[in-house]
């Protein structure tokens, strides 16, 4: 998949949090009940500390976290990535 090297971090970090399940790319975590008002929190750190960027207010919306998919289309656009650029 093209953007491996976006997602496999965001999975990693998602599924130490919670060792029993097995995340797909489109999973919904919000639906499956694995995210609460902390834990968003600190899926917005790990972003902006493993990217190197940071969530703009506007972009602080549930649509852009609800998947890991979501997750790294939200990185491609804050962080100005292009694909390898990423060796976390």
């Amino acid at each position: 998949m093209a953007d491996d090297h976006l997602h496999k971090p965001i999975t990693e970090f998602i599924e130490g949090r919670f060792p029993d399940i097995r995340l797909e790319p489109g999973d919904d975590i919000f639906a499956l009940g694995f995210v609460n008002s902390l834990f968003a929190m600190e899926l917005v750190m790990f972003l902006e500390s493993t990217f190197a960027f940071t969530v703009p207010n506007e972009a602080l919306r549930l649509d852009g976290f609800r998947t890991v998919l979501a997750m790294a289309a939200l990185v491609k656009e804050h962080a100005g990535l292009v694909e390898g650029s990423v060796q976390p």
